[in-house]
């Protein structure tokens, strides 16, 4: 896979934000949560099946096709794991909002990315089968527990699970399908009676006085229109009741949590929150655009780039106040006899 930009440093901070994570949790008496009672890492075993995609080089970033818009190479899945991170801080260590039985079976993580949630769920409920999908597949860390299966499938197509699932997880995935009615119709018929969806979702980047931010007014709006041309959103339009509700699902409820960007917080896990969030949200910033804005507007890679770093100073600016909006759905399919 090809490096991406900053990708040493940004690795080596994650590093250093994760010491800092641990000595915080276990000045709480907690744990990191990647290792079992004893200290020790969960066996290693790795399944992945299904067609392996040739990458798609554009623009100096790995594609897994020639149509979704975000990258799958090394710089991108550091960013992903950063953004793993992330939102265990801002949950405090919780892996979802979900209400999760301790005997949970089955579990499906659509879009798994790095795989970083669907390892950590199989660390955390041994017993469960955490089954986790991606249109390509990324290079997993050499502990993976052995109830966790990596594949590769495109949720856009049909289903073809041939066992229903207690948890269906999907996070950070607006832009990745044009028709989110499928989406939900799919997992509304893979559920188990009673089974749970969680989908999450975050918006894009804001400031508190948004005057004082042209370049990110300017990259936002681009953004926006551009996905819209493209058939996309990434917004949350995804995330309304009654576009769930069709599908039959039944919303339990939604939460809309914020990202702080930067060290600005006075409480000092979300400073760390912070912290993480800003290298996610700047690395993202030429992740998300480049390959859209190169498609759909014919723009210059570089003028594209050049718009990114001028975004950069508008959200690191001392007083900016930068953060970004998430907000979580939990949704149920009812018992037969509800």
């Amino acid at each position: 896979m090809s490096q991406g930009r900053g990708i040493g440093a940004e690795a080596a901070l994650l590093t250093a934000l994760n010491e800092e994570e641990t000595a915080l949790q276990e000045s709480r008496g907690g744990s990191s949560g990647n290792s079992d009672s004893s200290g020790r890492s969960q066996p290693s075993t790795k399944s992945i099946s299904g067609t392996i995609f040739e990458p798609y080089i554009e623009n100096g970033r790995q594609y897994a096709n020639a149509n979704y818009y975000m990258p799958n190479d090394d710089a991108e899945e550091t960013r992903l794991s950063i953004v793993h991170q992330s939102f265990l801080l801002l949950l405090e260590d919780q892996l979802t909002m979900a209400r999760i039985p301790d005997d949970i079976k089955r579990v499906l993580d659509i879009g798994t990315g790095s795989g970083d949630w669907a390892i950590a769920m199989g660390e955390r409920y041994p017993s469960a089968e955490i089954v986790a999908t991606d249109i390509s597949s990324y290079q997993q860390p050499p502990t993976v527990p052995p109830n966790v299966f990596f594949q590769i499938d495109d949720a856009r197509e049909e289903w073809t699970y041939a066992s229903p699932f207690d948890l269906i997880h999907i996070r950070c995935l607006a832009g990745a399908f044009s028709d989110w009615a499928h989406i939900y119709s799919e997992a509304f018929r893979h559920l188990k009676p009673g089974g749970i969806i969680e989908v999450v979702d975050m918006g894009l980047i804001k400031v508190v006085e948004p005057s004082r931010a042209s370049y990110l007014s300017i990259y936002n709006g681009v953004l926006q229109s551009t996905a819209e041309q493209a058939g996309i959103t990434l917004q949350l339009e995804h995330l309304r009741k009654g576009v769930v509700e069709a599908s039959g699902l039944s919303v339990l409820r939604t939460t809309a949590l914020e990202f702080p960007l930067g060290n600005y917080p006075l409480d000092q896990r979300l400073k760390m929150v912070g912290k993480m969030a800003l290298i996610a949200a700047l690395e993202g910033l030429e992740s998300t655009a480049l390959r859209l804005l190169t498609k759909e507007l014919k723009w210059d890679a570089d003028d594209v780039k050049d718009l990114c770093s001028k975004v950069v100073q508008d959200v690191t600016m001392p007083d900016a106040r930068a953060s970004v909006p998430c907000q979580f759905l939990v949704a149920r399919k009812l018992l037969e006899l509800e």
